[in-house]
């Protein structure tokens, strides 16, 4: 993220605190009710999703992931430290706006929510984050790539994915490391993205890392996510540009537009090239693009494809809702269960306390990391792990690193739509 990003985020933030109480330290007014709401009856914990507007499938899925942790929680007894309370998820639709994420929250928490988990859209998670530390209840993100929140130095913000830089920095050395041991090394990478934070933020860290690595980037091709329908004209830039891979950092139906531009327009590349994107490593990417799509890859999260228990986790949704789980779902989950872990461990509903317990917990994920869900001071996961994944005669396959490899990379044709 740019100084000038950063600088107006910090005001922003610095406005929001104040304009919900003032920067100072006093609890907001509604605390008292809210302490009473989290006293008896269930444990409430807060989801914050897009399940209306241009995101509802991610965001419905999401939510769908939450109660699934909450059914899985209640089923083996709810929060035995609390005699067995059983968990309820109180939930809000953020509509994908930011405004009404940060009214959204103010409500949840208002009415007991001990903590929240949301929010799939980094511009959302930011006011939401404010609203948070304002009120100090644990806000834990399951999907969220921006890491500008977690420069403030918040106390009650947290993150189980890797966040934008580690994915681009793995993005960029992942991209090295397959196109060398192809025969094909890379040359010149143009990377093409929405322009909110969550795609600036992550074309500036990947050209960052491309840098340190050799690889020349350019040109950086923005474009507006919501109202875009069509990219041939962005497209057409790339072929121009001699590149010969074409990174990508957007949400999904601009993936779908890049998709289609890219065959039209068929530009010379070795390598389409996901880089936190929102669209290439999804199943129902593959069932719309179809041929479109195949050999696209994608660094990103991503579920742990070689876990039983996220296994058997993806084919219960798949029985419930008729559809495949993706992995924001997975990520809703694992957040979920961070945060009732966080109060069993803390024996209290106290936000508070439930936060520090969070902070000092280990949780094992369904999603591919190095280790359990655990947290560095600043609220990261610290062994959030970013997986390459490609699109594989039509099914998204993991290919790297090794060791977290279903199949692996096809580099070794040159690419053409």
């Amino acid at each position: 993220m740019s100084a000038r990003k950063l600088a107006a985020g910090l005001g922003a933030c610095a406005a929001l605190l104040a304009a919900t109480a003032g920067c100072g330290g006093s609890a907001p007014s509604g605390a008292a009710g809210a302490a009473a709401g989290r006293d008896s009856g269930p444990v409430r914990i807060g989801a914050l999703h897009p399940v209306s507007g241009a995101n509802a499938v991610d965001g419905q899925q999401m939510r769908r992931g939450a109660q699934m942790a909450v059914d899985a929680i209640n089923a083996a007894g709810g929060i035995t430290s609390l005699g067995g309370r059983k968990v309820k998820l109180e939930t809000g639709d953020t509509q994908g706006k930011a405004e009404v994420g940060q009214s959204e929250a103010q409500r949840l928490i208002s009415e007991g929510a001990v903590g929240l988990v949301g929010t799939y859209q980094s511009a959302v998670s930011t006011n939401v984050s404010v609203v948070a530390e304002r009120n100090r209840v644990p806000f834990v993100m399951d999907v969220t790539a921006s890491d500008a929140i977690f420069s403030h130095g918040y106390r009650y913000s947290f993150r189980v994915q890797p966040g934008s830089a580690a994915i681009a920095d793995a993005a960029a050395r992942y991209l090295k490391e397959v196109s060398e041991k192809a025969g094909r090394p890379v040359r010149k990478v143009a990377f093409l993205h929405e322009q909110t934070d969550f795609g600036s933020g992550a074309a500036e860290a990947f050209a960052k890392a491309a840098k340190r690595l050799g690889i020349q980037v350019g040109p950086n091709i923005s474009y507006d996510a919501v109202t875009a329908s069509d990219l041939t004209a962005q497209i057409t830039q790339v072929k121009a540009s001699g590149a010969d891979v074409l990174a990508v950092a957007g949400y999904y139906r601009d993936g779908l537009l890049a998709a289609k531009a890219i065959n039209a327009v068929k530009p010379n590349l070795n390598a389409v090239w996901g880089v936190s994107d929102g669209a290439f490593d999804q199943p129902k990417f593959v069932s719309d693009v179809g041929a479109l799509g195949e050999r696209y890859f994608s660094t990103n999260y991503h579920y742990d494809a070689k876990n039983p228990a996220t296994v058997k986790l993806r084919a219960e949704y798949q029985k419930r809702y008729g559809a495949p789980m993706r992995t924001g779902a997975v990520l809703a989950y694992d957040a979920v269960q961070v945060i009732a872990q966080g109060v069993e461990r803390a024996a209290s509903t106290d936000p508070e306390k439930v936060r520090a317990a969070i902070a000092g917990s280990q949780v094992q994920p369904l999603t591919v990391g190095t280790g359990p869900i655990a947290f560095a001071p600043n609220g990261d996961d610290k062994n959030a792990l970013p997986v390459l994944m490609q699109v594989q005669n039509g099914q998204i396959k993991q290919v790297y690193p090794q060791d977290k490899a279903e199949s692996q990379p096809n580099y070794s044709v040159t690419w053409r739509p």
